[in-house]
C-alpha cells in the first residue's frame, strides 16, 4: 500500500538523483530526505534502510521497462520487430533519465552480494518477457530453430547493458538512441533463421 502513496514516489525519485550525484555509499538518507522535501524520519515510514531504498528504486524503475515490454508483446508485429522495440525502449528509458542510467549502470554494480541478489530477482520478470519474444521468434520460424534461449537472452541483455554502461562512462556524449537500430541488426545476424 505504501507504494501507492505520493511521498513514496517522491522519495524514490529523490533517491535516484542523490545516488546518481553522490554515489550509493555517500548518499545519506538525510540527503535523500532533503531532495524529496520530507523529514528524515519520514523515510523510515516507507523504507527500512538505505539498502531497502536502493532495491525499491530498482523495483519501481524496472516496472517501467516491464510495463512497456508487456505492451510491445501484445502488438501484432513480428518477433524481430518486438525485439527491436524492446532494445529501443530500453535505451529510451535510460536516455531520458540520465540519473537513472548512472544508478542502474554504475551504482547497482557496487553493491554487496545480498543486494545484487535482490536486484537480480527484480530483473527476472523483465528477462522472462525477453524469453517470450525469443521463444515466439523460434516458433514462428523467424529465429534459428536450434537457438539456445538462455544464451540468446544473455547476448541481447548483455549487449544492451554494455552499450548503455559505455554511454554512461563516456558521460552520455553521444546519442544512445541512434545506436538501437545497429545493435538490433547485429544481434539479428546471430539469431535470424536462414
Amino acid at each position: 500500500m505504501k507504494r501507492n502513496k505520493p511521498k513514496y514516489k517522491q522519495i524514490v525519485d529523490a533517491a535516484v538523483i542523490v545516488i546518481a550525484e553522490n554515489g550509493y555509499h555517500q548518499a545519506q538518507v538525510s540527503k535523500i530526505a532533503k531532495q524529496a522535501g520530507v523529514a528524515d524520519g519520514t523515510i523510515y515510514l516507507y523504507f527500512k534502510n538505505k539498502e531497502d531504498i536502493l532495491v525499491s528504486v530498482f523495483r519501481e524503475k524496472m516496472s517501467i521497462f516491464v510495463e512497456n515490454l508487456q505492451k510491445i508483446l501484445e502488438e501484432d508485429v513480428s518477433s524481430e520487430e518486438k525485439l527491436f522495440r524492446m532494445i529501443e525502449n530500453h535505451f529510451r528509458v535510460l536516455y531520458s533519465d540520465h540519473h537513472l542510467a548512472i544508478v542502474t549502470q554504475l551504482e547497482l554494480r557496487q553493491s554487496n552480494k545480498d543486494l545484487r541478489h535482490k536486484i537480480n530477482n527484480v530483473l527476472k520478470d523483465y528477462l522472462a518477457l525477453l524469453d517470450r519474444i525469443l521463444a515466439e521468434g523460434i516458433e514462428r520460424g523467424e529465429f534459428e530453430e536450434e537457438m539456445d534461449i538462455r544464451l540468446a537472452r544473455q547476448m541481447v541483455f548483455g549487449t544492451m547493458d554494455e552499450i548503455i554502461t559505455s554511454w554512461v562512462m563516456n558521460e552520455q556524449k553521444y546519442d544512445l538512441m541512434k545506436l538501437a537500430p545497429n545493435v538490433h541488426r547485429l544481434l539479428m545476424k546471430g539469431m535470424k533463421a536462414d
